[in-house]
């Protein structure tokens, strides 16, 4: 019989298996109190003013949360400024000259920024902003790669009030020109290109295309990343002179309500339409603190490295506002992992002694890929604590982690979130919690998440279900705080939510187990059904990943005559590994997990998957491709070779 969960896990094992928190890390751990999950719960929502207290407010909240119901007001009639909390308060307390952005650039250039020049650039930028018209709570759109003026620009958009939108600089004219003319931007800061691999990329003609579809003018500051000596047009200014006509110039942080909108985001558009997300400033701004304290463990002596692009909400959360707002020294790479070698990445972590490292699966995987040949070269005995996000975890990706890149000593956190949470919301806290490979974990303290059936209802240990936030939380976005009725539009589909006062559906499947741990098993809709039975693609792409020579998988639905739809499976293997062998062992691997009914019809090997630019996987290519459609857009894709050969290899194993 066809199942009513949003997946079919008949035959799927329970994760089982846990590693306990090395006891020299817990007693060095921000958190290390399992009391602190009750004492969330005794005194919620109020239990958020451990994250309030973080920050230095202008003007102190009257309540944590206030209202009933939508609308929230997170930290009620406070009022602060992000900007100064990242860079003022520090330098304030005398740690002006501790070191606030470390950046290594793609052809092997540093800059390392003290908190008190990082202070400087940023006031002096903000007063060029001030000076070409930018106005509270106008959107200033960047459209930057990896390089120290991003957060640099984001922070002096948040000192005099106007709100940002960073555009990933790998997308095209159009996605940025589709952004800024939702957002309503007048003003852009770009550059003239970046390096990719070696080669410019000549960004500003990218820019230059997007102004062209806009129905509005547009004033434009330049960064020189190439120094070609790119001629500037009417309205354009170059960012150097700028901020050199400004030199010496400070501008006083301008107060912002607690429920004041910090910045734009839009989701990656790699399917659908693009969807803007805005966060505020003080609930956002005090549960990225928060977390980034008890969850990555971040204290003001570390050099810590989230990997993230800017361009994305863990950019955002991780690599600028979380650590600057604690005082800790984060790293910015424009680099890739695999350029100039492929132990670019430890030989970073080496040289700048990192303490915590936060990264993707799929960065993970292709680590594996090139074996620990290249960490074991480095020294990696400063790490202390290592995280993921950005999608579930396989178990054997997590254990290769913790054992080569960790020595077996580093906690591994396994970060669930979205783009619309703001911040973490499940995941393990690595002081008090024991880790099991390929969970996330409980929902953080203070966060409310249940697994649910299609009526609402809890779902049994081992089950499948709706993954729901069942309570409010600081980092929750605009749309959320303030509409009405947000609750009744999400709510009328799957599943039902009738029996909460309010939740939030996330579109995530999920199982939980007796410990309360959540197994993420991907979005809902990234499900096939296959005779009337509904698999969720990341179940069976962790199962094949789990297969010892593959590095990577992705699974999407391809035609069948019989089954409507059948199993594609696109498999990346590991240096040596017999395509023979591998295939027999994927079938047997995904059998075993799940069942013969979800056994790969297709295998393709590739030598690597289609990717954006921020590592994830572009299913919605490689079903065109298994459907013989036209692929559309490719543009956000970082290897867009690999699409015309699978078109050539793709074949009915």
């Amino acid at each position: 019989m066809p199942s009513d969960d949003p997946v079919d896990r008949s035959a799927s094992p329970s994760v089982d298996e846990t590693v306990d928190p090395p006891p020299a890390f817990v007693e060095q751990a921000n958190v290390a109190d399992e009391s602190v999950y009750d004492e969330f719960a005794a005194d919620w929502p109020d239990c958020w003013a451990r994250a309030g207290d973080l920050l230095d407010w202008d003007r102190e909240y009257d309540a944590v949360l206030g209202g009933e119901g939508p609308p929230f007001r997170w930290f009620d009639g406070g009022e602060l400024n992000a900007s100064y909390n990242c860079l003022d308060r520090h330098v304030e307390s005398g740690r002006k000259n501790q070191v606030a952005l470390t950046w290594e650039g793609r052809l092997g250039e540093s800059r390392t920024y003290s908190y008190l020049e990082l202070y400087r650039e940023v006031n002096e930028f903000a007063a060029a902003l001030r000076d070409l018209g930018v106005e509270e709570d106008d959107v200033v759109t960047l459209y930057l790669p990896m390089i120290p003026e991003l957060p640099i620009a984001m922070l002096a958009c948040a000192r005099i009030g106007a709100p940002h939108s960073v555009v990933f600089a790998g997308f095209s004219a159009d996605a940025l020109a589709t952004r800024m003319d939702d957002a309503d931007s007048e003003y852009l800061v770009t550059c003239d290109g970046y390096y990719r691999r070696g080669a410019p990329v000549h960004q500003k003609s990218k820019a230059d295309n997007a102004a062209i579809g806009l129905d509005h003018d547009v004033t434009t500051v330049v960064v020189d990343r190439l120094g070609d000596g790119t001629p500037l047009t009417d309205g354009e200014h170059d960012y150097d002179q700028l901020v050199g006509t400004h030199r010496g110039a400070t501008v006083e942080p301008v107060s912002r309500a607690a429920t004041d909108q910090l910045f734009l985001i839009y989701t990656s558009g790699t399917t659908g339409e693009p969807t803007g997300v805005r966060h505020t400033t003080g609930g956002y701004l005090a549960h990225v603190a928060w977390t980034a304290r008890s969850v990555l463990d971040v204290k003001p002596a570390d050099t810590y490295w989230c990997s993230a692009d800017i361009g994305w909400i863990t950019g955002h959360s991780y690599t600028v506002y979380a650590p600057l707002a604690l005082g800790t020294t984060t790293m910015l790479y424009e680099g890739t992992p695999d350029y100039p070698e492929k132990d670019r990445v430890w030989e970073l972590i080496e040289r700048n002694a990192v303490d915590v490292f936060y990264t993707a699966p799929t960065a993970i995987r292709a680590f594996m890929k090139w074996g620990e040949k290249h960490p074991d070269r480095h020294d990696l005995s400063s790490l202390r604590l290592l995280g993921t996000v950005g999608e579930p975890i396989n178990p054997r990706a997590w254990k290769w982690y913790h054992e080569h890149i960790g020595n077996g000593e580093c906690p591994v956190v396994d970060t669930w979130w979205q783009t619309e949470t703001g911040g973490m919301m499940v995941t393990t806290l690595p002081g008090v919690d024991r880790m099991k490979p390929g969970a996330a974990g409980r929902p953080l303290p203070g966060i409310g998440a249940e697994v649910v059936d299609g009526d609402g209802e809890p779902v049994d240990p081992g089950e499948s279900g709706y993954l729901v936030l069942t309570d409010p939380w600081p980092g929750m976005p605009l749309s959320m705080v303030q509409d009405e009725d947000w609750f009744a539009a999400r709510g009328s589909t799957r599943p039902s939510l009738d029996r909460f006062d309010w939740a939030y559906f996330t579109e995530d499947g999920a199982t939980v187990d007796d410990d309360g741990y959540v197994t993420l098993l991907g979005r809902v809709d990234d499900v096939l059904n296959v005779s009337g039975h509904r698999f969720g693609t990341t179940e069976i792409e962790s199962a094949i990943a789990d297969v010892d020579g593959v590095a990577e998988a992705a699974v999407v639905a391809g035609p069948h005559d019989l089954k409507g739809e059948a199993v594609y499976a696109y498999v990346s293997l590991a240096d040596g590994a017999d395509r023979a062998e591998i295939r027999t062992l994927v079938d047997e691997a995904v059998e075993a997990a799940i069942g013969p009914i979800a056994v790969p019809d297709v295998v393709v090997f590739t030598p690597d998957l289609p990717k954006t630019r921020s590592g994830k996987v572009m299913r919605r290519l490689l079903e065109s491709v298994a459907r013989g459609e036209d692929l559309g857009d490719t543009s956000a894709l970082r290897n867009p070779e690999v699409v015309g050969e699978l078109e050539s290899t793709l074949d009915d194993d």
